[in-house]
């Protein structure tokens, strides 16, 4: 019976696990103090963690209806995230641990983001995982359980940061992946943004795209937006879905995995289900895919 606690940005979550069933899983998201500053402000999120974790803590103990004496383990995001927040789970995870004398076990986070699907789907080895977040764009291959080896990482940013750079351009807001994806319905996919450095299988960039979106943007009436943010996502669809084609083609895969916030994105789960020639691909929920 596992009480596990993340706090590695803008959510503040705490969830009760029975093995691999969730009991309860009960999240706080700072979005509506943070949308003012266009971005998560660490020193806000932090304080935002510290007073909100006690009653997320017992919300989570109540919903799942267990009590503290049935806890037979404390798991803690420790990294990576934001380093004050993270210190607040990391505190009230130790003082649990120590004060019920049960084990505490630290948690990566980008393994979480891996592991979330296994709550809903049975893992198969070696599996391609593809994970793609606000700080991350990573393809991995999982040879057996925690064995990783990374086959490609990000140059410079990640997919999920360009979502939310492109939505302050468009001035849609925070966060910018959700208000991107709106705006595309209403638009027509008639742009094409570049896609960086195509041929190259071990790599992610995305700050092009970025600065192609801007001055797309700088030419542009609004009227024009839904047309820009369809073939961004378009596009970023399409360089996600073109490096799992190409890491697929290296190894034996015998399961596609698709973790991470980008991928509570319906166009974007879709296309890579299209496009991507591995018949088991497995996506946790969308709550799922977030922190």
């Amino acid at each position: 019976m596992i009480l596990a606690i993340e706090t590695s940005c803008d959510e503040t979550s705490v969830a009760v696990l029975d093995g691999r069933r969730i009991l309860s899983n009960v999240l706080y998201s700072q979005i509506k103090h943070h949308r003012q500053y266009g971005g998560v402000v660490p020193e806000l999120a932090s304080r935002l963690h510290a007073e909100k974790i006690d009653q997320i803590l017992v919300r989570a103990m109540e919903e799942a209806e267990v009590g503290f004496s049935d806890l037979t383990h404390i798991a803690v995001t420790i990294g990576p995230g934001l380093e004050g927040a993270l210190l607040v789970g990391m505190t009230a995870a130790n003082m649990l641990s120590k004060a019920l004398n049960i084990p505490l076990v630290p948690v990566n986070h980008l393994h979480g983001h891996i592991y979330a699907a296994e709550s809903e789907f049975d893992l198969r080895f070696p599996s391609l995982i593809c994970l793609a977040s606000g700080g991350h764009t990573m393809i991995i291959r999982m040879k057996e359980n925690l064995q990783f080896e990374v086959v490609a990482n990000t140059m410079d940013d990640a997919c999920g940061e360009c979502f939310d750079k492109v939505a302050r351009m468009l001035n849609l807001g925070y966060p910018g992946g959700p208000k991107i994806e709106a705006l595309a319905k209403e638009g027509q996919i008639n742009i094409d943004f570049p896609h960086p450095i195509k041929k190259k299988a071990n790599a992610f960039s995305f700050s092009g795209l970025k600065t192609a979106v801007l001055t797309k943007v700088n030419d542009s009436q609004p009227e024009e937006f839904p047309n820009i943010a369809a073939s961004i996502q378009h596009r970023i669809a399409t360089v996600l879905s073109h490096k799992i084609r190409l890491a697929s083609e290296t190894c034996d895969v015998a399961q596609l995995v698709l973790c991470g916030g980008v991928f509570a994105n319906q166009y974007i789960r879709s296309h890579i289900l299209s496009e991507v020639p591995i018949e088991d691909v497995v996506i946790p929920s969308p709550k799922l895919c977030t922190d």
